[in-house]
């Protein structure tokens, strides 16, 4: 079937284009809306600009294929291949490309908003200001993928793999990274208000003067991290890990901290104003200068931590350990 039969066939109400070969095909602004293409042949077809909107394109062959401006608007474009496809400026608002193979494919500047790429395979990926929000990129591999400037507002990434991904700019907003491994990676600087990082592995990563505020990091490792000035106020940390991380003048107040590992943490001059550390471990952690007023440090081990000049007015020290912690005063306590 060539280009001219595909459309004569549309025009007289044909929608059922299963399988077809179109190979090449020359389909530049073609009306193709709401037809079934699922399994075709469409190796580097020309279809920029085509409307393609709502089409059914399952295990369809896209591979090199043009696709510049074309309106995909909710296809369904389930286990297709788009290997080195064009999809720059594409309008796939809804569609599905679970499983799809999208290595090396060009989306920047493409409409992405609710796009479900479930375990699809996007290394390589340019998705340069890409519009993200809400997409599913649960298990999707982003090996190398290009994420600058990409917003990703209450996209699902959990399970993901985005080693030697590019996230310059990168908006995150309310996004879903629950157990990702992001060990080393720069997030200075960015919005993660409300980002669910449950479980993740943060260790080594760069998060200065981060926004986490109402953050999800339960049972995250953030051992080592840096996490100077940044802004944690009301998150939730209850279990995680931060051995040895650098929290100086980091903005901790109202958080949840119970049970969360600080041992030899750097806190100094943090702001932990109304925070939950009950059973917190802050053996040989540095709270110099650090405000700690109204704390709950019910239960916490302060062994050998140093509370020099810290504000502690209306904290809860009741069952603390304080075996060698340097006061506020400076008067070591026995």
């Amino acid at each position: 079937m060539n280009q001219n039969q595909i459309l004569n066939q549309y025009n007289q109400g044909e929608r059922d284009f299963r399988c077809a070969d179109l190979r090449a095909a020359n389909l530049m602004g073609a009306k193709l809306a709401r037809c079934n293409l699922s399994g075709a042949n469409l190796q580097q077809a020309s279809l920029e600009r085509a409307d393609l909107n709502r089409c059914l394109l399952i295990e369809a062959n896209l591979t090199a294929s043009s696709l510049y401006g074309a309106n995909m608007g909710f296809v369904k474009l389930q286990n297709s291949l788009l290997i080195a496809a064009d999809l720059t400026k594409v309008n796939l608002q809804g569609a599905r490309l679970d499983r799809a193979d999208l290595r090396r494919a060009k989306l920047s500047g493409a409409i992405l908003t609710w796009v479900s790429f479930y375990q699809a395979n996007l290394s390589e990926v340019n998705l340069c200001g890409a519009n993200l929000t809400g997409i599913n990129l649960r298990a999707a591999n982003l090996t190398k993928a290009n994420l600058n400037w990409t917003n990703l507002t209450e996209a699902r990434l959990s399970g993901a793999i985005l080693t030697g991904a590019m996230i310059n700019g990168i908006k995150l907003t309310r996004s879903h990274l629950n157990g990702l491994d992001l060990e080393g990676i720069n997030l200075s600087g960015m919005d993660l208000n409300e980002v669910k990082l449950r479980g993740a592995k943060l260790k080594r990563a760069n998060l200065i003067g981060t926004n986490l505020s109402n953050a999800d990091l339960r049972i995250t490792d953030l051992q080592e991290a840096q996490l100077k000035q940044a802004n944690l106020h009301k998150s939730d940390l209850r279990g995680s890990y931060l051995f040895r991380a650098n929290l100086i003048k980091t903005n901790l107040s109202s958080s949840d901290l119970r049970n969360v590992s600080l041992k030899e943490t750097n806190l100094n001059l943090a702001m932990l104003t109304g925070a939950n550390l009950s059973g917190a471990n802050l053996r040989g952690a540095y709270l110099w200068g650090t405000n700690l007023e109204g704390a709950n440090l019910t239960g916490a081990d302060l062994s050998d931590a140093s509370l020099r000049d810290a504000v502690i007015t209306g904290a809860n020290f009741r069952d603390t350990i304080l075996t060698g912690t340097t006061m506020p005063d400076g008067t070591i306590h026995t």
